[in-house]
């Protein structure tokens, strides 16, 4: 049987001195981490007046430097903030969940920790709404301040064409464009629809907590956006669209007449009845990964290639 992870714990001063005075504040910013750097992220949130904290989640990375940098930081941090190292990793959804128990805010705001902030006031701004107590609201995200680099152009494409969307598109369908990746949400909300732990590994947990959320609360879209630095190359993308293959299948089984209305799922469909599947899935794949060929032609072998993965599900 396996062993329940522990935890090890890192607080500065702010954090304790808070905690003596009994006062919760008003917003908690939790951010997972596995084997990635978020001093850069967490410089940008130190923002002076703003009546927040700061968690971050070492979700069992085991690389001992990190972890004494990131404590390092957070000791340094003028916002309270708290370092949750995990002896073992559990995931994307579960690791979320916990971060939640560790929050003392009345809203939570979820932050990967390959993002930065676009503008210099994002946690203010995020503090007024929550101080509207918006009981769910999504910032969007953007590339604008991620560095080109030829190994994730194909990433860089995809990204731009599906994901970074400003907020009154994003509002025609809220539950679809709702990423953990800037993230508000309200306490009393999340403690009746927290992440579905039995997803494992990457993808779809955000948007089946959205499908389910959607149906008792609103979604608030805004453009309050941060930068994803955290940009794959195509190998690394193709490994996540195999291994988020069985979470898209959870997704269809639990929200089939939502899910069907999106592009991804249309696409699988067509493609379910293709002969043959398995056996010209690895020459799309060839195609998305060779850097010789035109960006736009691999972008669109890397969908084909995550439809044809897919089509199992449909």
């Amino acid at each position: 049987m396996t062993q329940p992870a522990t935890e090890t714990l890192t607080d500065n001063a702010a954090w304790a001195s808070l905690d003596q005075k009994v006062a919760a504040p008003r917003l908690s910013v939790l951010i997972p981490t596995y084997r990635d750097d978020p001093s850069a992220l967490l410089t940008a949130l130190d923002e002076r007046g703003v009546d927040a904290e700061i968690v971050v989640l070492d979700d069992g990375g085991g690389d001992a430097a990190l972890t004494k940098r990131m404590a390092g930081r957070i000791e340094k941090l003028k916002l309270p903030a708290r370092l949750v190292v995990l002896s073992r990793n559990e995931g994307r959804a579960k690791g979320r969940n916990r971060l939640a128990d560790h929050a003392r805010g009345r809203h939570l705001l979820f932050l990967d920790s390959d993002m930065l902030p676009d503008p210099k006031d994002f946690l203010t701004r995020w503090a007024a709404v929550a101080a509207d107590d918006a009981p769910v609201a999504f910032g969007g995200f953007t590339l604008d301040q991620a560095p080109r680099r030829p190994e994730h152009e194909l990433h860089r494409a995809m990204a731009l064409k599906s994901d970074c969307t400003p907020a009154p598109e994003r509002a025609r369908e809220p539950a679809k464009h709702v990423f953990t990746s800037n993230l508000l949400v309200r306490r009393d909300v999340f403690e009746i629809v927290a992440f579905d732990e039995r997803f494992a590994g990457w993808g779809w947990e955000d948007v089946e907590w959205a499908l389910r959320v959607a149906r008792f609360y609103p979604i608030l879209h805004i453009d309050n956006s941060a930068t994803h630095l955290g940009l794959d190359t195509a190998a690394t993308l193709a490994a996540k669209y195999e291994q988020s293959a069985a979470n898209f299948a959870r997704v269809v089984a639990a929200h089939r007449e939502a899910v069907s209305a999106y592009p991804s799922y249309k696409a699988a469909k067509a493609l379910k009845a293709a002969p043959l599947r398995r056996a010209w899935r690895p020459l799309i794949k060839a195609v998305a990964l060779n850097e010789a060929a035109p960006v736009p032609l691999r972008a669109f072998a890397l969908r084909l290639y995550r439809a044809a993965l897919y089509s199992d599900a449909v």
